[in-house]
């Protein structure tokens, strides 16, 4: 996103990365093992799972990537200067003074160009969660064991749902919780919604507080989606007209539109300027890639670009369908646009106003995604398929591995087995020998035609290495 707005931070794969309050380094580690020639340090106050990601990086070897157990006010100096600090699930959720030395410190660790991630629990949507935390933590108290707590807590939440009749607006309320609540993991909804410290705050007095420590607000992590305000020209311009240009002042006020709830938000020092449309100087310093998979669309000589999750685009625009098949052809892999430039000009395609505008429309869209970057994954699944050993590693201890893409791949139990099977050593056939020993009672035809579609899941989820 820097980048995108025009600035030259450090590139990730020989960069220094800081995470505070890091946990067990499950974001850390995976980073740390795709770009080698990148240091990475975290540190969290929570002994445990410190102990738990240091016995990882021993297990694996890895010399880049160091955790520690330690206590944000007592860091200091003695860490140096870091490219890019996350500070992720930590700002909403401590007191106003532990806020304060955070941002005070990234201050003294950032380097001139790095950049600050922060994400945090925002208002006004924070208001609607307050609620629904308010009966789980009702419910959960007394119950000592937090597994437990919170399945008790969301049991009330629906008991309170299901007293009202459909079409309430409260019950409607609750059942968008209950919805974002059960798809995640307890121990998630433990920390967002059940922690003593829940804190949102409004965007606006984050910039604030943020730019009192010499910080200057960039941008989110991610572009908002097609749907969102920001994209009707009419409601920026009123806001714009009632806020007196002022940029922050609009964003909150788009959030209150949004009624948005959680904000992941990138800070660079004062003294940066970021430019605010996409240039196409800064396109082209970028990667492309794409998830589409392209089939005959509905309309006569249209092309339909289909991502995981089933959202569907359909497009009879040549340039559109020139740069989705090379990407489709390329993924996992990102290509330069000096990669695509050949063909896109064959079809009359320029990033020209017009070409830029359809290329960030396709990129608001999530048709196409940036990186500055290319993982070290393989291009196709190879005669003897060598899994990441992290991803090994994690699917070893649970039921989901990260990628190189930083992607988390959901695990079945044969899924889990082959993974840890395909180390490089064994040929395809050699594969299919030793699950048809491990799995005796799945007929054999099954396992042959999973572990087919398995490889090819791995390796379009980047978990095989090149």
């Amino acid at each position: 996103m820097a980048v995108l707005h025009g600035l030259s931070p450090t590139p990730v794969h020989s960069c220094r990365v800081l995470e505070v309050a890091c946990g067990d380094g499950s974001n850390l580690i995976p980073m740390a093992y795709a770009m080698p020639g990148s240091e990475f340090v975290g540190f969290d106050l929570a002994e445990l799972p410190i102990e738990r990601g240091q016995a990882r990086i021993r297990e694996l070897g890895m010399k880049n990537v160091r955790l520690f157990q330690g206590d944000l006010l007592d860091q200091g100096a003695e860490l140096g200067q870091f490219d890019y600090i996350l500070a992720h699930g930590f700002y909403a959720w401590v007191p106003e003074p532990v806020r304060d030395r955070l941002l005070a410190l990234c201050r003294e660790w950032l380097t001139p160009n790095g950049v600050l991630f922060v994400s945090y629990n925002a208002q006004p949507g924070g208001h609607l969660r307050s609620m629904v935390r308010d009966m789980l933590v009702f419910r959960a108290e007394g119950i000592e064991d937090w597994e437990d707590g919170v399945r008790a807590g969301l049991d009330f939440v629906r008991f309170v749902a299901e007293t009202r009749k459909e079409g309430d607006i409260y019950r409607e309320i609750l059942d968008f919780q209950l919805k974002r609540l059960t798809a995640r993991v307890a121990a998630v909804t433990r920390h967002d919604e059940m922690s003593e410290g829940f804190r949102p705050v409004y965007f606006l007095d984050f910039a604030k507080h943020a730019k009192r420590h010499g910080f200057d607000y960039l941008c989110e992590a991610e572009l908002p989606p097609p749907p969102d305000p920001c994209y009707q020209r009419e409601i920026v311009s009123m806001l714009e007209s009632e806020q007196g240009g002022d940029p922050l002042r609009v964003e909150q006020a788009l959030d209150f539109a949004r009624m948005r709830a959680f904000r992941e938000t990138l800070l660079v020092k004062e003294g940066c300027t970021p430019q605010r449309d996409f240039a196409a100087e800064n396109l082209r310093r970028l990667l492309f890639c794409s998830m589409a998979k392209l089939e005959p669309g509905k309309t006569p000589g249209a092309t339909a670009f289909v991502l995981p999750g089933g959202i569907r685009m359909e497009s009879n625009h040549p340039a559109v369908k020139v740069l989705l098949e090379e990407l489709e052809r390329a993924w996992p892999r990102a290509l330069s646009f000096g990669e695509l430039e050949p063909k896109l000009a064959a079809v009359g395609f320029t990033l020209d106003d017009d070409g830029r505008a359809l290329l960030v429309r396709l990129i608001v869209a999530k048709m196409v995604n940036l990186r500055t970057w290319d993982a070290p994954v393989t291009g196709c699944v190879t005669e003897r398929p060598r899994a990441s050993a992290v991803s090994r590693q994690e699917g070893r201890a649970s039921a989901r591995a990260t990628s190189l893409l930083h992607m988390v791949v959901e695990l079945d139990e044969r899924l889990r087995r082959l993974l840890q099977l395909a180390d490089g050593t064994r040929t395809r056939d050699e594969l299919l020998d030793a699950l048809e020993r491990e799995f005796t009672e799945t007929p054999q035809e099954e396992i042959e035609s999973g572990l087919d579609e398995a490889l090819e899941m791995f390796w379009k989820s980047g978990i095989l290495e090149a």
